[in-house]
């Protein structure tokens, strides 16, 4: 393998893309991606909904087929993982030898939040990140069984309502309000409504003590000393980076591993990109990390850009979506530090619209079953084009004539 190789350490939707958009661009170095996955790079978001539900199977799951790597001349290489990094003689370290790199990307993912309580090493306790994981809990999921989802997270209400259209019996806990770290009051109010009334129960101001059981889960005690009986139980209380091979490089890591405005690890050599990257945020003025595909692929491409020689700041909207039940959530912008609110829309109808001001501009817009306000504001957000709280909540107001000027 030439010293000058692209090495792409991850194969989900970030280093997918990279690899993609490096080819794209034109460049002809040698690309080789790493997956410690036996399976073909696949995508996350159905196995929390489509693929739970038996409505798609592993065909469906391919980020690419498998003939695409090898027409563009992209060594992927499955079940293959990094083991370290040696920066001084830029190669990584697998179990099956070494490889040279001449620019390393770093598209390494996420963790799951360990839960540290008695029992949580049971089996009957799962968490959703792999294919492997999904299938899993496919397999228990039949009519009426009692499941428990610890965490009411996207991830965790996504499983829910699907548990709960397969016949399940399904108890959310939750210790603060539903997606909290993520949407505003009213959104965690709608949904909290919305799936109560489909038959989800929720437990809300309560963490978990133990989970009980013996040789399997079988209950859930939680902190108020309610014990709550369960034959499958699912741990959705966040993720954190997984950042322990830069870590352990050598490299600078806070929030994940630290990237500038390009993406450029504190090593040039090095990128980092997607759910790993703590990188400078142009929108909110600080530093966060991301976790969403529409981050993950267009770091994967702004990296490509400057390998190019087209070298630019990364600056894309943020951008995401829930599909939980029937109920469709696009969210377009980020709520960190909003200090208004402009209801657009009516809850009770279950199409509505929360547009998010931050110092008096358009920062967020957060939309159920409207799909229009949604791709309005992905084309207001970060403009110039002015729209008050007053007009966005004026279901007479031309969103549309705004976002075309």
């Amino acid at each position: 393998m030439s010293a000058s190789a692209i090495v792409i350490v991850g194969a989900g939707h970030a280093g997918v893309q990279a690899a993609a958009s490096l080819r794209e661009e034109g460049v002809e170095a040698p690309i080789v991606l790493l997956s410690d996955e036996k399976e073909l790079p696949y995508q996350r978001p159905p196995l929390s909904k489509a693929f739970l539900k038996g409505e798609m199977d592993l065909h469906g799951l391919p980020l690419r087929a498998e003939s695409f790597f090898r027409d563009n001349a992209i060594d992927l290489r499955l079940g293959v993982r990094a083991e370290s990094i040696d920066r001084a003689a830029r190669r990584v370290e697998t179990r099956d030898g070494a490889i040279p790199y001449g620019h390393l990307i770093l598209a390494t993912g996420s963790r799951h939040r360990p839960l540290d309580v008695p029992g949580v090493e049971l089996p009957g306790v799962h968490k959703l990140r792999t294919l492997a994981d999904a299938a899993a809990i496919r397999a228990r999921l039949k009519p009426g069984a009692r499941l428990v989802v610890i965490g009411a997270g996207f991830i965790g209400l996504e499983i829910a309502a699907t548990a709960k259209g397969l016949g399940a019996e399904v108890t959310v806990v939750e210790i603060a309000r539903l997606m909290g770290r993520a949407v505003s009051p009213l959104l965690s109010e709608f949904y909290l409504k919305a799936h109560s009334a489909s038959g989800v129960g929720f437990r809300l101001g309560v963490g978990v003590a133990a989970i009980r059981g013996v040789g399997k889960a079988e209950a859930i005690e939680l902190t108020s000393g309610e014990v709550l009986p369960a034959d499958l139980v699912v741990l959705g209380i966040g993720v954190l980076a997984e950042d322990g091979l830069a870590r352990a490089a050598g490299l600078e890591c806070a929030n994940g591993v630290v990237v500038d405005a390009q993406l450029q690890t504190s090593d040039p050599a090095i990128s980092a990109i997607g759910d790993c990257a703590d990188f400078p945020n142009a929108a909110l003025g600080f530093r966060t990390r991301l976790e969403s595909v529409q981050n993950a692929t267009d770091q994967g491409r702004c990296v490509a850009a400057r390998l190019a020689g087209k070298p630019a700041p990364y600056d894309a909207l943020a951008w995401f979506w829930s599909d939980q039940g029937d109920i469709k959530m696009q969210i377009a912008g980020l709520s960190h530090g909003v200090d208004r609110w402009a209801l657009r829309g009516d809850p009770a109808a279950g199409a509505f619209s929360a547009f998010g001001f931050r110092s008096g501009k358009l920062a967020v817009v957060e939309s159920v079953n409207r799909t229009g306000d949604h791709a309005a504001a992905k084309r207001i957000i970060g403009t110039n084009k002015t729209l008050t709280p007053e007009d966005a909540a004026n279901l007479a107001f031309d969103l549309r004539a705004l976002a075309k000027r």
